[in-house]
């Protein structure tokens, strides 16, 4: 609950304040440790404001040891994609991709395929070359809505 009142408390905020919350919230992403409350809150609040500033926060956040911090910086990216921006989406995908952790790979496969939704030639570039090294959860749920055909090619190895 607390996490959908900060959401609201930014979606209302001038830019002053929205730099508060934000700042509120990276001091608190231990909190944030589940992924339900991540996917809910990276791209509403940390993506969003990141939209016209540098993103070098979440490389940083997709380095980290903690996995639930690498999941904010891949989800945060949702604004950025929402957005038609997909250069920092697939930079942190390639940097997660040999992530150990099942929760990685089911956001980044997400992301991969929201990108998809709006540049299937985007996402079919970024798999082409990546997917011989992708866990086989994060491809399968970033091919979830190709054809049948075209799952199954990529699926064999």
């Amino acid at each position: 609950m607390a996490l959908l009142i900060l959401i609201r408390k930014y979606k209302k905020a001038d830019n002053a304040d929205r730099r508060l919350v934000v700042d509120f919230y990276l001091k608190n992403t231990k909190q944030v440790n589940n992924w339900d409350l991540m996917d809910i809150s990276a791209g509403n609040i940390l993506g969003d404001y990141l939209l016209d500033k540098d993103r070098t926060l979440l490389f940083h956040l997709a380095g980290s040891e903690s996995p639930w911090e690498r999941r904010i910086a891949i989800m945060a990216t949702f604004a950025f994609i929402r957005n038609n921006e997909f250069k920092d989406a697939m930079r942190i995908s390639e940097l997660l991709l040999r992530d150990t952790h099942d929760l990685i790979h089911k956001a980044v496969g997400w992301m991969l395929r929201e990108i998809g939704k709006r540049d299937l030639e985007a996402e079919e570039q970024f798999l082409k070359k990546h997917y011989r090294d992708m866990p086989r959860t994060m491809l399968r749920y970033a091919i979830e809505r190709f054809d049948e055909k075209t799952r199954n090619a990529y699926l064999r190895k």
